[in-house]
């Protein structure tokens, strides 16, 4: 698998969405530290899976990229906000991410702490600003971010991530965990692609299913790496989820298990999105890199 067109369109979208996310940081009238506490890790390097995903969305619809840059950034900020805190002490007691020391060991506990704060808090300013967006799609993109990021999605995940530490899972006990703590992000950008081209009811439906798809095949691939990835390449120890006594795909179904359910709901998130009867290329190709990823 080359994936030629979609590693072409990555490095031209991420370099402008570093260039934005700086600029709304720059743009900040805020303390220096809390600025630079936020910058180190939406810097810190990453897959940028959700902002390109959004893209990808905008491309199949034959939109400017442009157009969804502001919600692009804001993805990445609710997104890096997650990581921060999930590596605080309290949460996974993490001392590196994608291979740099985590927030907390550089800026201190309170900083890093208000630093994610920062992030979350700015990322719905930065779409309720941005011009090039209705006011019913800022109504509408605002909501869905909440509802993904929040209580019903990202945050109610984390907290059955970790109700769910030391124990035995069932299949979909951990399902649900993915579904929302990983799978509600990808479809938030997915959908917000989708409304910012004003797309039809039919379409996002389809989208949602694809973004379902992709979401769970994420965490799978995340779970197998965990077990025979390379730890240089993954930016953190292999073998955190077995040491945790984490309920995991490969703990649940065997490694050759988990790998199976990857590629299906890889290849149901191919077929679904060619529903669209748009140019699709570069959304298949993200499934497809997603299945592969070694980091």
């Amino acid at each position: 698998m080359q994936m030629t067109e979609l590693k072409n369109f990555m490095v031209q979208v991420n370099e402008k969405l570093e260039k934005g996310l700086s600029h709304y940081i720059a743009k900040l009238h805020a303390p220096q530290i809390l600025k630079d506490a936020m910058d180190y890790s939406l810097q810190a390097g990453g897959k940028k899976i959700r902002p390109t995903l959004l893209f990808a969305t905008l491309h199949a619809f034959g939109q400017d990229i442009e157009k969804g840059m502001a919600t692009a950034c804001a993805i990445e900020m609710i997104h890096t906000y997650s990581l921060i805190h999930d590596d605080l002490p309290a949460m996974d007691n993490d001392d590196f991410r994608r291979g740099k020391p985590t927030n907390h060991k550089v800026f201190g506990e309170a900083y890093s702490i208000l630093a994610g704060d920062g992030l979350l808090t700015y990322s719905f300013q930065i779409i309720a600003q941005d011009s090039s967006l209705s006011t019913d799609q800022k109504v509408r993109i605002i909501e869905l971010l909440a509802r993904s990021a929040g209580p019903e999605g990202m945050v109610g995940g984390q907290v059955a991530d970790m109700l769910g530490e030391n124990k035995h899972l069932t299949l979909n006990e951990l399902e649900y965990i993915h579904r929302n703590k990983t799978g509600k992000l990808l479809s938030f950008s997915a959908i917000a692609g989708a409304l910012i081209t004003e797309a039809t009811s039919e379409q996002i439906k389809i989208l949602e299913v694809y973004a379902e798809n992709i979401g769970l095949a994420f965490q799978i691939r995340d779970d197998i790496l965990d077990v025979e990835g390379n730890e240089e390449l993954i930016g953190k120890p292999v073998g955190s989820d077995e040491e945790n006594l984490k309920s995991t795909y490969p703990s649940l179904i065997t490694l050759q298990g988990a790998k199976e359910r990857l590629h299906d709901h890889t290849q149901k998130a191919i077929q679904i999105i060619k529903q669209l009867n748009l140019n699709t290329t570069l959304l298949e190709e993200l499934a497809e890199l997603i299945e592969v990823r070694n980091h």
